[in-house]
């Protein structure tokens, strides 16, 4: 900014004015004509070295003593009614300064044109970004936002504060835009992983299930490798379904084959846990433990808590219980299932099991466990046939308390051991420190959400890898507060330049555009230099505002001035709306507006108005123009519309039309194209004209090829009369005496273009070899091709010979002279 002040201060630096010397010629002296000139070059040179007036460069350039001074003070002028007239006075008398001047104008001229290409450029950009925030269309949006931000760049410097914010806010919300549309995308790609992740999981765990359906009972499946499928496919399950709309049928389809796959492990785990008791059992036959109840209840403890899911080859360890209990089974009396129903725990074991589903539901471990060890209590109580009723839904209920279990043990720390990996991923990865310290402070977060953790080594891994992720960060923090007090000083030296321009400025002779400038360039300097402490900018930000406030309060006040003119503008411009005549109106109109654009600066809101209210007058007085060039083109409108009718009747016009529809619709086309009719309709009227020419002539072409056909085929039955051949054909036969049939038919097909048989190769050449030697100027040669098959048509009917013609050679003339009508 302080670059630009300087240059403002010296593009205007005020000095004494200078007292305007006499340019009028001294009075003509013979005796001192010589000094007189001397003495006023030197008083020109004198100005054009000071300060010169634009009206005394005017004055100097067509009155100054020598060609040097002229084209000097030509060369300082800018002002573009001291131009004018300075051309105006120097063409034919000075070549030079007409030059000069001419080139400052053109220059001036180019000036202006890139200004308001500038302007158009940036109007546009800012109604383009604005269009493209409101769009729908999201096809290749964000490389359309780079071609926005990247051509807004380049013109950025020329837009005014109010333009730039404009713009701002619209890319804002295209980037906003952009943000959903992308955020859109993840989550559509997020939920396709998350559910072929399901649709993995499921067929993991279905096939697991078969393989244990099919594996031989002898030994059994390793516990940690089922575990370790059963956590994995938990948490991934969890992160499938994590922040996604997951249906029915997979929930279900899920909680089935893992409440499957529970029931499993937890039968494998507890025949792990009573593996000597059953090895006990084993020892003897099942028949010598028969009678001994001790043995029978034990057996039957051992597989109601073991529990053994049904469907799954039994594990030879588990035979010898299952053998016992049926050996007791079938010794039991029939009494025993024969008993009576006991209502009364029925009803118990209804209720109990009401309550668990309850707490299994609130996700009540301890609960849950003492609900399902009454149940099993009364569950036992019951004769055979009251246990098969609720045989599977305890199964399943036992299952669900084992996953409950399983669940609230592992749920927990699988997070965890996530948010450690994340913290150390992002330990190593380069990034923005405040966006790196915002993303610790995020996973820090998290794990304090899960409650922390009870295992003391993974927090102390937690811990590690924050204390790492943020030791970049520190550096940054250091510089930063460093940063701020550059800015800092930044603030001060923006003021200092500020309260300078300010002390020095010359109102009167104000560069009014440079000193706006300056206020937007001191704004955006002071913008740019951010972060600052904030207690140590407050006294520096209270002087820059009264130094703004000082600055604008002159730029109000021109403002209001050039707002004053402008207003008197809009009341000529509404006094010319019903002046007459009309291209008297439009000139002065176009002088104001001309008038406007010289105007300086103004209030933006203000100039808005007063703009709208200008252009508004402007718009009705060049609106009856409009009015006049309306009519013109309704006229225009009708004779088109007429036009499009009679060219969609005459398109469907072709050869098989009568000539006279033809010709009609030819004629009524040829005087459309005089009347009113757009240069397209006109085009068009042309084209089809041109057409129907084509069609009429074809048709006339076919005709007569037809008529000729016919003659032929007519000579060659016999049956043609004299009456019948065209009055002017023996004419044309006469040159054709001495040539037979098979010789017409030849020429005819050289005429045409037609192949002859292999038969007649070597007489079709003998032919042209001929008719070459009688010389280049052979009827064949000087008339066209339609008048030479006539001639030799005529000469097929006249010809007198031994024979008529047969029928093969006419066929063959008849299709050379076919295929001149063929396109």
């Amino acid at each position: 900014m302080a670059a630009f002040i300087k240059k403002l201060f010296k593009s205007k630096k005020t000095t004494e004015p200078a007292t305007k010397p006499s340019v009028e010629q001294p009075t003509k002296d013979s005796g001192h004509q010589q000094d007189t000139r001397g003495i006023l070059r030197e008083q020109q040179r004198h100005i054009l070295n000071g300060a010169p007036t634009q009206q005394q460069l005017a004055t100097i350039a067509v009155e100054g003593v020598t060609a040097e001074i002229r084209l000097k003070a030509a060369g300082q002028m800018t002002d573009a009614a001291c131009l004018h007239q300075v051309q105006k006075q120097a063409k034919g008398k000075d070549k030079g300064v007409y030059q000069a001047v001419r080139q400052t104008l053109q220059r001036q001229k180019e000036e202006k044109a890139k200004q308001e290409a500038l302007v158009a450029t940036v109007t546009n950009l800012i109604r383009s970004a604005t269009e493209q925030a409101r769009s729908d269309d999201t096809k290749l949006y964000e490389a359309r936002l780079d071609a926005l931000l990247g051509q807004w760049k380049e013109v950025e410097q020329h837009a005014t504060a109010e333009q730039t914010q404009e713009f701002l806010q619209a890319s804002h919300r295209c980037q906003q835009r952009l943000d959903e549309i992308k955020q859109a995308k993840d989550d559509e790609t997020r939920q396709h992983d998350q559910k072929e992740q399901r649709s993995e999981t499921l067929q993991l765990l279905q096939s697991t299930l078969e393989d244990l359906r099919a594996r031989s009972p002898e030994g059994l499946p390793s516990l940690s490798s089922l575990d370790a499928l059963q956590k994995t496919q938990e948490n991934r399950w969890l992160e499938a379904t994590r922040d996604t709309a997951v249906s029915d049928a997979e929930k279900k389809a899920y909680n089935s084959a893992m409440l499957t796959l529970r029931n499993y492990i937890s039968a494998i785990r507890r025949i792990t846990q009573h593996r000597e008791a059953l090895a006990a059992l084993a020892t003897a036959k099942p028949e010598e433990h028969a009678a001994d109840s001790d043995i029978r209840k034990q057996a039957q403890t051992l597989v109601d808590e073991i529990n053994w899911p049904s469907g799954y080859p039994l594990p030879d360890i588990l035979q010898p219980a299952h053998t016992l209990l049926k050996k007791s089974a079938s010794t039991k009396t029939p009494a025993l299932h024969d008993a009576q129903p006991n209502d009364a725990a029925i009803a118990e074991l209804k209720q109990t099991i009401a309550k668990l589903e309850s707490a299994l539901e609130s996700k009540q471990l301890k609960e849950s466990r003492q609900l399902l060890k009454s149940a099993q209590a009364v569950f036992k109580d019951l004769n055979h046939r009251e246990r098969k009723t609720f045989q599977a839904r305890m199964q399943l209920l036992n299952g669900q308390v084992n996953e409950l279990s399983d669940w609230l043990g592992f749920a927990t720390e699988p997070k965890q051991i996530t948010l450690c990996e994340q913290m150390e991923y992002l330990a190593d990865q380069p990034m923005d420190p405040e966006a790196k310290a915002e993303r610790i402070k995020e996973l820090q977060k998290e794990w304090r959400e899960l409650g922390g953790s009870s295992d003391r080594s993974l927090w102390t891994r937690f811990k590690e890898a924050s204390d790492r992720a943020f030791e970049p960060c520190k550096d940054y923090f250091s510089a930063k507060s460093g940063l701020k007090q550059n800015n800092l000083e930044t603030r001060k030296k923006i003021c200092e330049e500020l309260e300078t321009f300010l002390s020095q400025a010359d109102w009167s002779a104000m560069d009014w555009k440079g000193a706006e400038k300056i206020h937007q360039t001191a704004r955006q300097e002071w913008k740019s230099a951010w972060p600052v402490e904030f207690r140590d900018n407050r006294p520096i930000q209270k002087r820059f505002d009264d130094l703004l406030k000082r600055l604008e309060t002159s730029l109000d006040e021109e403002r209001r001035k050039n707002e004053t003119l402008k207003q008197a503008i809009v009341e000529k411009a509404q006094a010319l709306v019903e002046h007459d005549p009309l291209q008297d109106a439009i000139n002065q109109a176009k002088n104001l507006q001309k008038d406007w654009k010289a105007i300086g600066i103004t209030r933006h809101r203000e100039d808005r108005k007063l703009w709208q209210t200008f252009r508004s007058a402007c718009d009705q007085i060049f609106a009856r123009r409009d009015a006049q060039r309306s009519a013109h083109k309704e006229a225009m409108q009708v004779a088109d519309e007429s036009a499009k009718q009679a060219l969609s009747a005459a398109r469907q016009l072709n050869e098989s039309n009568e000539d006279s529809a033809l010709s009609d619709a030819q004629k009524s086309l040829s005087l459309l194209l005089g009347s009113e009719v757009s240069p397209g309709t006109s085009d068009q009227l042309k084209a089809e004209i041109q057409r129907l020419k084509k069609t009429r002539a074809h048709r006339a072409l076919s005709s007569t090829i037809r008529t000729w056909q016919t003659l032929v085929d007519a000579r060659t039955d016999g049956t043609l009369s004299q009456e019948e051949v065209p009055s002017h054909w023996p004419e044309l036969a006469h040159h054709l005496t001495g040539a037979d049939h098979g010789e017409l038919v030849i020429r005819a097909e050289i005429l045409s273009g037609v192949e002859s048989p292999a038969e007649d190769q070597q007489r079709r050449m003998e032919i042209q070899v001929r008719r070459l030697a009688d010389g280049m100027g052979s009827s064949e040669q000087s008339g066209s091709t339609m008048q030479e098959l006539e001639k030799l048509v005529a000469g097929w009917c006249l010809v007198d010979t031994d024979h008529s013609p047969v029928q093969p050679l006419a066929q063959r003339m008849n299709q050379a002279i076919g295929a001149l009508a063929r396109p």
